[in-house]
């Protein structure tokens, strides 16, 4: 057999770019950032990355209803709430990118009136005091909540990013997905971590 029949043969070749970006994306970040000699700030700035690698990525795992997306000529919203240290690799990542025809736009969001507006919300860390309220800001609007700590699931969010032995991975819960009225891919869920409430999901 030839090197090109062999490589033909191997599945994740026949993946769309999309699902073999997320894959490699989830393999490189399996492995523990200390694992090389690595500077304190050289790890953040992985870290970064890798978060802006999955915020960029999720669109093409996740389903939104048509009707609940703004008009074709207005953005596909990925918006920040709190500090936002990995926005320049978001920028980088997204430009040029869209979803369902919308373009990708990157927005810092301050107010939470504004938080309705978005497809993809991140709510950071830093803003750990008011996860209730952010959430409250978008329940029963199909709007992916992302959060960076384990009380961001706990407070109804969708996903939350983790970090183990140094390596980023993210966790799903997926009645709160089900709530927001969003599908998630089986192909995301199988990257995940963790996945919880899948009774509940199954039951409403």
């Amino acid at each position: 057999m030839s090197s090109l029949q062999r490589r033909n043969r191997n599945p994740i070749n026949t993946l769309r770019p999309s699902i073999r970006s997320l894959l490699s994306v989830s393999l490189a970040f399996s492995l523990p950032l200390v694992s090389a000699p690595l500077r304190a700030q050289d790890s953040s700035v992985i870290e970064y990355r890798a978060k802006a690698n999955y915020l960029a990525n999720f669109p093409s795992f996740v389903e939104w209803s048509p009707k609940a997306l703004p008009p074709v000529t207005a953005p596909f919203l990925v918006c920040v709430f709190g500090e936002f240290t990995f926005g320049t690799s978001l920028a980088e990542i997204t430009r040029g990118t869209a979803v369902q025809g919308r373009r990708i736009e990157i927005r810092w969001v301050r107010k939470l009136q504004e938080l309705s507006a978005c497809q993809i919300l991140f709510v950071s860390r830093s803003e750990r005091k008011r996860y209730n309220q952010s959430l409250d800001a978008v329940r029963g609007r199909m709007v992916l909540t992302v959060g960076e700590t384990p009380e961001f699931l706990d407070a109804g969010g969708i996903v939350s990013f983790s970090s183990q032995s140094g390596a980023i991975q993210f966790d799903v819960n997926l009645e709160a997905a089900n709530k927001a009225h969003l599908k998630i891919s089986s192909r995301l869920l199988a990257l995940a971590r963790r996945v919880v409430n899948q009774a509940e999901a199954a039951k409403s």
